[in-house]
């Protein structure tokens, strides 16, 4: 005891050692695998993290170091796509080595802090890790903050490139040049003339070379392999007609994927004669690095005037207008057929000279006169194939309305907002053809070139979003097509809804895309919008809650979700157990709504919570609605809170007969805020729901589903009352809507006016069949007592008197 007494005094100074040795020798028994591995697993990721990091800060040094220099609008794009790809290797960075520096701070917090009490030491081993986890969590830091700095730099550096490439864009677009109408224009062009043919002249010589240095056999091969894809492109749209024709239903379906896949045809094919040629020129010789840029360019922009030929010719179908999917008539389609190939060859040979002005460096009088004439010839093109479609829709209006047609054909112009376009189309031609005509080229050529693009992304997006429209019709939607739907199947409406639902979807994202590249040219490139669009990632912060695109598509997922789980429910209680329940309709009706509605709350509660509204965020946002609520909202509340009393206590029910304010007829449904009741001449008034909590209502078949048929009739004193009772009873058992059980009676309800007054009551299977079969006994009973000779009414009687004699004189 005296031992003991003097060791409790040490004891709380002793706890904090036996706790540091026992966790200690733990350690230590694990140091062998678990520790050893995360501090390799940090220290591997620590050494990829500084690489990457010093890879990024170089190349954000350099970027800086170049964007006060004089640059082209390409060196710009260039350094702006560097600057993005270190904001998003930064990013990476940061999110591969937050999760290590969370779990090295989870351990350093599982060890604790570190003991502070004098004589109190921890184990050598927890104290080389912790130092050691210590060490790694500051470089872990460290490294996260320098990629999050790096990140925020890059994202600086991309938006100062891109704001100078929108200032330099609106300086050089504004830029005048001497008009081609003036002499010093000529006269400069004249000059530099012949120096500029030297240096093109020099150009060709060196493609003739390379052209000279390839075998003949080699070029005899290749420009038979370009016949051989020449007529394998018109092989195969022959074998793709008779297949769509034969395989694919008939429909917009077979004509959208027709076209589709003669617009991709018409690119392959091109685009494969021109690398051949390509493939010829390099096959020996070994070109300069500008030329072999202009070779490559070549084949891409050959690539787009294919695909610009190949939409045109797809969406036209002058050779099978069945297979047309634009509203335009054969004959407007005829005239415009040149157009599109014109227009392609147009782009591909103005780019071609602008490419070559700028490798043979040639004057600033020819580059202009070159951009100028092109400019010039494109919007001729265009002003005259729009003319022609005009004048060609003109002529089929007016023999429509001379009786020579069936119908006027539809064309541009036709609707108004096809007039519209046009007559901006024609407004944006003559504002160009000033500018080229003032000396304004740059911005002449631009609405030109814009012009052209515009309606190759407007005929493209055309094409696409009826290919994604007939596709899914196709696959979810209803076999009858736009037909309505009213009378089919859940199944058969949800898979239409479906469809709609994704084809919009679909259709938005090629909008969005259709912006992007309308929008490129401006300076808006798809980087900036896509970095934009990445940006969005991390969510917007509304209050404390952030709004992620992520948690968003998940809460739409389970709100969708449970929405068609309720629904399932509903059927299952509707088709498979209910009806083994033994309950009336009705019942069935309410119990199914409740669920719908219960249900519909639950899965909308689960979808907020997948945002992050929890339930106690959800109290606060339903404290602030009741404010409103108690402003302009208690009446929707009221009839909502009264449609769920209606459906619990069920004091009118579906089928019911009432009668309420003046409104009599049958209940045919019960909403969430209304109920409908169907009149007697099929007409439906929509009642709300408080009505039949605060008012009086007459159930005509709340306590039993029978009928009655009352009859009151009077008859003279003298009439023979065992007959007339026997009359109208066989009148009600006569009649097969009156029931034998209760059965009818006939009561002498009393005298009146001299008259007796029978009443005659009798059951029917419905109160709605009382009209009727009281008009029906009436007719019988009257035919009863006239064929009884029981008249209802006593005839007049006339008394006659004889007069007294008068008296004698």
């Amino acid at each position: 005891m005296p031992v003991l007494t003097r060791l409790f005094p040490l004891l709380p100074r002793c706890l904090p050692l036996a706790r540091a040795l026992l966790l200690g020798a733990c350690l230590a028994l694990a140091a062998g695998g678990s520790a050893a591995a995360p501090a390799a697993a940090v220290n591997a990721a620590a050494a990829s993290a500084d690489d990457v990091l010093s890879s990024a800060r170089q190349t954000l040094s350099d970027i800086q170091k170049r964007v006060g220099g004089n640059l082209s609008d390409d060196e710009l794009v260039a350094l702006r796509t560097s600057a993005l790809q270190v904001q998003t290797q930064a990013d990476q960075v940061a999110a591969d080595l937050a999760p290590a520096l969370s779990k090295v701070q989870a351990r350093l917090d599982e060890l604790g802090p570190a003991p502070t009490d004098k004589g109190v030491t921890e184990a050598p081993d927890v104290a080389t890790q912790r130092a050691g986890m210590e060490r790694d969590r500051q470089q872990l830091d460290a490294q996260l903050k320098l990629a999050r700095l790096l990140s925020v730099e890059g994202a600086q550096a991309a938006d100062q490139l891109a704001e100078r490439r929108r200032a330099q864009f609106t300086a050089q677009i504004g830029e005048r040049t001497a008009s081609i109408l003036a002499a010093p224009f000529w006269r400069e062009l004249r000059t530099n003339l012949p120096q500029d043919q030297g240096r093109l002249g020099q150009l060709a010589s060196e493609l003739a070379g390379a052209a000279r240095a390839t075998a003949p056999g080699i070029w005899a091969a290749l420009l038979a392999a370009a016949g051989a894809v020449v007529a394998l492109r018109f092989w195969v749209v022959r074998r793709l007609l008779g297949f769509m024709a034969a395989r694919v239903p008939a429909g917009r379906l077979r004509r959208s994927l027709m076209a589709l896949v003669l617009t991709l045809l018409n690119v392959a094919a091109p685009t494969m004669v021109v690398l051949l040629l390509r493939a010829g020129l390099t096959w020996e010789a070994e070109l300069p690095d500008a030329l072999e840029h202009l070779l490559l360019g070549g084949v891409g922009l050959v690539c787009f005037g294919a695909y610009v030929a190949g939409l045109g010719e797809a969406l036209l179908s002058v050779r099978r207008p069945s297979w047309r999917l634009p509203p335009l008539s054969d004959g407007v389609s005829r005239v415009l057929k040149p157009y599109p190939l014109l227009l392609a060859a147009v782009m591909v040979a103005g780019w071609v000279l602008e490419q070559l002005t700028v490798l043979v460096k040639s004057g600033l009088a020819t580059a202009v006169a070159l951009e100028c004439i092109m400019a010039l010839l494109m919007g001729s093109l265009l002003a005259h194939g729009l003319r022609r479609a005009e004048q060609q829709h003109r002529a089929e209006l007016a023999a429509a309305q001379q009786g020579q047609a069936a119908a006027a054909p539809v064309a541009p112009g036709s609707v108004p907002w096809a007039t519209v376009g046009v007559t901006l189309v024609w407004l944006v031609l003559a504002l160009s053809l000033a500018c080229l005509l003032l000396g304004y080229v740059a911005i002449g050529s631009f609405v030109v070139k814009q012009i052209a693009w515009i309606a190759t992304v407007v005929a493209s997006v055309y094409l696409v979003n009826a290919l994604i429209d007939d596709v899914f019709v196709a696959w979810l939607g209803s076999p009858r097509g736009d037909a309505d739907l009213a009378g089919e199947d859940a199944g058969t409406r949800m898979r239409a809804q479906g469809a709609v639902l994704l084809s919009a979807l679909g259709r938005l994202s090629v909008l969005l895309l259709a912006l992007v590249l309308v929008l490129a040219p401006f300076g808006q490139g798809p980087l900036d919008l896509a970095q934009r669009a990445v940006q969005l990632r991390d969510g917007v912060a509304i209050g404390e809650v952030r709004l992620q695109p992520g948690t968003v598509l998940q809460a739409f997922a389970v709100f969708i979700i449970g929405v068609v789980l309720v629904r399932l429910a509903q059927r299952w209680l509707r088709d498979r157990f209910l009806p083994t329940t033994g309950l009336d309709p009705a019942m069935r009706d309410s119990a199914i709504t409740l669920l719908g509605y219960v249900g519909s709350i639950g899965a909308l509660a689960l979808a907020l919570s997948a945002i992050g509204l929890g339930l106690e965020r959800i109290a606060w946002v339903a404290s602030a609605l009741s404010v409103g609520i108690g402003f302009g909202l208690q009446a929707v509340v009221s009839n909502f809170v009264s449609g769920l009393i209606l459906l619990a206590e069920r004091p009118v029910k579906v089928g019911d007969w009432v009668s309420l304010g003046g409104v009599e007829g049958d209940i045919r449904r019960i909403n969430v805020r209304a109920t409908e009741i169907q009149m007697g001449d099929r007409s439906t008034v929509i009642v709300p729901n408080s009505e039949f909590i605060t008012k009086t209502v007459r159930n005509v078949t709340l306590g039993s589903p029978l009928g009655q048929v009352t009859i009151k009739f009077p008859m003279p004193l003298d009439t023979d009352v065992e007959r007339v009772r026997e009359v109208v009873l066989n009148a009600f058992r006569a009649h097969e809507g009156v029931l034998d059980n209760p059965a009818p009676n006939v009561f002498l309800d009393g005298i009146d006016n001299g008259m007796l007054v029978f009443n005659a009551n009798g059951s029917v299977g419905s109160p709605r069949q009382s009209y009727s079969v009281k008009s029906a006994l009436l007719y019988e009973i009257l035919r009863g007592l006239r064929e009884a000779g029981l008249p209802m009414s006593k005839g007049p009687t006339m008394v006659l008197r004889d007069a007294a004699a008068a008296p004698a004189g």
